[in-house]
């Protein structure tokens, strides 16, 4: 499947300098106050019990499902790798936000507990501990840069599949099927018409995604052959087949 990254360099012409100052300004409005924040922690001894208790609200948040019922929505410019383009859009879900919220509480925790283990009066721990709380500061700005670089989680553009920072071509794109993980739907394979390397096909949406995995299935089977309608104007995402589940959860049994 062919994956696309932005490598190359921005061109002045791209429609994206606005938005990449607006990312950029977010990303330090959270990441200087989360770096004075963190060098403002005093010394403290970690505690097991605690440690174990954040062990296991974090496995019971991802193991957390909440409804996703949300639909793609057209807008005249969405914000992609490359430029701007009309598409459709869906936004990150709740359990998005949590699990980047967990996964930034996750990475200050680590950091905080091994600058504690440092000692407290060489010039080389002091330096170190610096570096740690600059790196997670500076990753708190790239996840907010991020979120505000680009127009949603996802997108369904003419010039392909956006999810995240990664975009999938049309072109190989040979069918759609509902990927599952441990009993769970958990987004969309795209199987690719010709495989270029020996890893899986891609799968796009899932949990971190509101649109439930049957209208995102729908909408790319709609769109794979003629992606240029999604250019035109303005379209409303194709419902899936009347009768199926679009909560986004696997069917119960009885």
């Amino acid at each position: 499947m062919s994956v696309r990254l932005s490598g190359r360099l921005p061109k002045r012409d791209d429609g994206l300098w606005s938005r990449r100052l607006l990312a950029a300004t977010v990303a330090a409005m959270v990441a200087v106050p989360m770096a004075a924040a963190l060098f403002r922690v005093p010394r403290f001894d970690p505690d097991v019990c605690v440690f174990w208790l954040f062990v296991g609200v974090t496995a019971l948040l991802r193991r957390w499902c909440p409804r996703q019922d949300a639909r793609l929505i057209w807008r005249e410019r969405v914000a992609g790798v490359d430029g701007t383009e009309p598409g459709l859009v869906a936004r990150r879900s709740l359990a998005g936000w949590v699990d980047l919220v967990t996964a930034l509480a996750w990475a200050t925790a680590v950091m905080l507990v091994v600058t504690m283990a440092l000692p407290a009066d060489p010039q080389w721990a002091r330096v170190v501990r610096l570096v740690l709380l600059v790196a997670v500061a500076a990753a708190g700005g790239l996840v907010a840069y991020f979120g505000m670089r680009f127009t949603g989680r996802l997108a369904l553009t003419a010039s392909g599949i956006r999810h995240g920072r990664r975009r999938y071509d049309w072109s190989n794109i040979d069918r759609v099927s509902l990927h599952r993980e441990d009993g769970r739907l958990a987004g969309v394979r795209l199987r690719p018409r010709v495989w270029r390397s020996l890893e899986p096909a891609p799968v796009v949406g899932g949990r971190d995604v509101a649109v439930p995995e049957q209208r995102l299935a729908a909408a790319i089977e709609a769109y794979r052959e003629r992606p240029q309608v999604l250019a035109a104007g303005p379209v409303t995402a194709p419902e899936p087949a009347a009768g199926a589940d679009v909560s986004g959860r696997a069917p119960s049994s009885t």
